[in-house]
């Protein structure tokens, strides 16, 4: 049985990798060895989740990595056993070796590695780039002046008069600081007109604000689902939603990327197990651009009755003819979606984070929410600046259809050089795929001579050898100047034999 078990895992893994199948043996590391990235490891399991017709959790392949290991846990799986197929030899004692100077550990030297083998050359190093004014289409770089196309200020209302306005008014009622935690001494009515203004807007009961976009994620997850629960979740969720499903003690499984039918499947498998079931995904992802087909998502969680989060940092504000999200782009009834996460960092134009949900789970978390509980208030002057842009979102969709009109004209024009703009389309994030760390590291640092800022994204937070550069449209850009990005882009990827 487990030689048949292990002969089909080998099977699958050679199709994956569309290889011979004697080209490799069973204990061969996935990673190292086979040289598959997480998104093609999670396809295979998904495949043999399908064959054998088993749910492989996340702390169920945790710490696996060769076709013997995983071929053993399906063989446990299908058996109902928890036990070891095999003897193995006792593991031999670790051997430590005490770390006083920080430069000599493990996690230090492979950084420099990783950082030599990527930057080989320090000019070309694209990150911490100082900005050293408002960010909107344009910033000032080393006191020059660039076409910014890397921000997250999609409607510029970071900078709009009346947002700056709205934040100067609360530091001279508020001063700077909560100075303590809400739940204590931190409150402020600002804060719940706030929270007021976001659920009206997101068309929910109730809303909480917490200090920052990341550790809502982080700690709304880790708070909501507990021991008897089961969180599934998109393969390509950003690493707050994974950080948070790994902090909560739920049991745990991502799905390829809005891959429907192996979802539906592991609902099924589910169906008569767990309190709570909670779906997570993402309105726009943030590498791809490409916007997730939400009525799929909400026909699922219906039928199996589940919760469905949907994280908004970059869909709301952005995508729907009046920047509503998910919501207003596909005309959703208000209860589609139980959970609504939001980033105030990116079209809303200042920073922290929400969650608008029914009235009872947001009265959970005030009172149970770690990460709201124990941390000081949002910052007075960003809690009304942030007010302020949703009103005038909601009062003006100009900024919107302009945004609208850039992003249209850039992805055309994108395409017609002959890029690949990877899965976007109608979001703010439209990724031009380079191929290696090296390369979109040094076009990045090419185009900004040329005037352009445009960030590269890189292995981790992409596929390894899918590195791209990230462009990032505002509704203030003109269209003169993303004309002049996407054609210096064009001059410098012909001139480097990227495009003919």
């Amino acid at each position: 049985m487990f030689e048949e078990i292990l002969e089909k895992i080998h099977l699958i893994f050679a199709e994956e990798l569309q290889l011979d199948p004697e080209e490799f043996s069973d204990d061969v590391n996935f990673s190292t060895g086979l040289g598959l990235d997480s998104l093609a490891v999670y396809s295979a399991i998904t495949e043999i989740e399908d064959s054998f017709g088993i749910v492989l959790n996340d702390s169920d392949v945790e710490g696996l990595s060769t076709i013997e290991d995983l071929s053993g846990l399906v063989y446990n799986k299908v058996n109902g056993i928890t036990a070891a197929v095999t003897e193995s030899a006792p593991e031999e004692p670790a051997e430590y070796h005490r770390i006083t100077d920080f430069a000599d550990s493990t996690e230090y030297k492979a950084l420099k590695q990783r950082m030599a083998d990527t930057l080989p050359d320090e000019a070309f190093n694209p990150y911490f780039v100082p900005h050293d004014s408002l960010i909107r289409d344009t910033s000032i770089v080393h006191g020059k002046e660039v076409i910014n196309l890397g921000s997250y200020n999609y409607l510029g209302m970071s900078g709009h008069p009346e947002t700056m306005q709205a934040a100067i008014d609360a530091i001279k009622k508020y001063g700077t600081s909560a100075s303590g935690s809400r739940t204590l001494a931190g409150e402020k009515t600002l804060y719940q007109q706030l929270e007021k203004t976001i659920a009206d807007w997101k068309h929910t009961e109730d809303a909480i604000v917490c200090t920052g976009g990341w550790a809502t994620n982080l700690t709304f997850i880790s708070s909501f689902m507990k021991a008897g629960d089961f969180i599934v979740y998109d393969a390509l969720s950003h690493n707050s939603i994974a950080d948070g499903v790994a902090l909560s003690k739920a049991e745990s499984k991502a799905f390829p990327h809005n891959d429907l039918a192996t979802l539906e499947s592991i609902l099924e498998r589910v169906k008569d197990k767990y309190n709570k079931v909670l779906i997570v995904v993402e309105g726009v992802y943030s590498m791809d651009g490409d916007i997730a087909p939400i009525p799929e998502f909400v026909r699922l969680k219906k039928k199996y009755n589940c919760f469905l989060m949907v994280d908004e940092a970059h869909s709301g504000g952005v995508i729907g003819d009046h920047a509503g999200g998910c919501d207003d782009y596909f005309n959703l009834e208000p209860h589609d979606i139980d959970i609504k996460y939001g980033t105030m960092s990116k079209a809303l134009g200042t920073c922290g984070g929400y969650i608008a949900a029914d009235k009872e789970i947001v009265e959970y978390l005030r009172y149970m929410m770690d990460g709201f509980v124990f941390s000081a208030g949002i910052s007075p002057p960003l809690a009304a600046a942030c007010m302020k842009a949703i009103e005038i979102i909601r009062r003006d969709n100009s900024e919107v259809t302009k945004l609208h009109e850039n992003i249209r004209y850039f992805v055309k024009r994108a395409k017609e050089e002959g890029m690949n703009t990877c899965l976007a389309g109608e979001s703010a994030v439209v990724p031009i795929l380079i191929g290696s760390d090296e390369d979109a590291a040094r076009l990045s640092t090419e185009l900004l001579d040329e005037g352009v800022f445009v960030p590269p994204a890189m292995y981790p937070a992409v596929p390894m050898g899918e590195s791209r550069l990230r462009f990032t449209i505002s509704s203030t850009h003109s269209i003169e100047q993303l004309e002049k990005a996407v054609s210096s882009l064009a001059k410098l990827m012909r001139e480097e034999g990227f495009l003919k």
